[in-house]
């Protein structure tokens, strides 16, 4: 009970560190006019987000650095409120950030201006960085591989786990960033699946990964703040790329990856529809399976308002999330 307490505490405090400098990094990147610069061929209801300042994943990666931080500093005192496996996620986090800042900079002040890095470039350094949290994931922490639900047991899964936490991690960062396109959803999706495996990880006695999971929560409600509807900043590639692969190494270390799908539904279906969007559209030579991908644009064009798919969309990720945490415990 007392670390439950505990790590519900921390995501009160991240929530309130994430929100008061929140407002002077809005302040910022007015300053520097790093606004969001709308691609012609999405909705024409997000013109009027041209010019909202994106960037802003600082804030929650900025908040769960700090807070980290502190809590292995207190080991120092003889005070254990933290753990050395949990600097794995943030070395994650940050290093995704940091590919996701330099994509946002690229789309907005640099010589690719409106369209960031190149693609193949991007996906190339996210296997890099994935390998290597993949490789310490098995080598350095021993996590479990993978725990089926219902069973007790560790499954071993040999050589494939590199590859298999590789491509988990490739692809929450890329579902997560393709989650990101309406005012508040991405952050109430993620913050929602930190939560449930928090819960998991609290479950299993994995302590220091529930206080970071938890953290992360705090964090993304205070980027919330400014971030729903009408948003007042955008988290941009900086913060969905890295919250979108910390998910996965989270996933990995509490070793139910497997419920991803169900815990994650509207990231892996954002990211679902894209893949059949195209996959679709080259079989048919030309033919288009939903009105536009990923899927939220979908029912932009089918008329609901943006309010209306974020607390949809929220709503089913809730349940899953609730159903994900059932079958871990059973």
């Amino acid at each position: 009970m007392k670390e439950t307490a505990l790590a519900l505490s921390l995501s009160g405090l991240g929530f309130i560190l994430s929100v008061i400098w929140g407002g002077p990094l809005l302040r910022v990147l007015k300053h520097f006019k790093m606004g969001k610069i709308i691609r012609v061929e999405g909705p024409e209801s997000h013109i009027t987000k041209m010019g909202t300042p994106t960037m802003g994943g600082l804030v929650i990666v900025g908040t769960v650095v700090l807070f980290t931080v502190l809590l292995n500093a207190a080991s120092i005192l003889g005070l254990h409120l933290s753990g050395r496996s949990v600097l794995l996620p943030v070395v994650v986090m940050v290093s995704f950030s940091l590919l996701g800042a330099i994509d946002d900079w690229e789309g907005i002040r640099g010589p690719r201006r409106g369209l960031g890095m190149r693609a193949r470039t991007k996906f190339l350094l996210q296997v890099i960085l994935a390998l290597i949290a993949a490789f310490i994931l098995k080598n350095v922490l021993d996590v479990p591989d993978m725990y089926w639900p219902g069973l007790k047991i560790n499954i071993e899964l040999g050589v494939w786990y590199i590859p298999l936490a590789t491509f988990i991690i490739v692809a929450m960062s890329n579902a997560v960033n393709f989650t990101d396109g309406l005012d508040g959803l991405a952050g109430l999706i993620c913050a929602t699946a930190f939560a449930a495996y928090g819960g998991i990880a609290l479950m299993q006695g994995n302590i220091f990964v529930a206080r970071f999971c938890f953290t992360v929560v705090g964090a993304l409600f205070g980027f919330l703040w400014f971030n729903v509807h009408p948003a007042m900043m955008i988290m941009g590639d900086t913060g969905s790329l890295s919250i979108g692969a910390v998910l996965g190494v989270v996933a990995l270390m509490t070793g139910q990856w497997v419920l991803l799908p169900i815990i994650a539904i509207i990231p892996v279906s954002e990211a679902a529809s894209d893949v059949l969007q195209i996959l679709y559209f080259k079989a048919t030579k030309g033919k288009r399976l939903f009105k536009m991908a990923p899927l939220h644009h979908h029912f932009e064009l089918l008329g609901w308002s943006e309010t209306q798919i974020v607390q949809r969309f929220w709503l089913i990720g809730l349940l899953a999330a609730m159903i994900g945490m059932a079958l871990a415990l059973g």
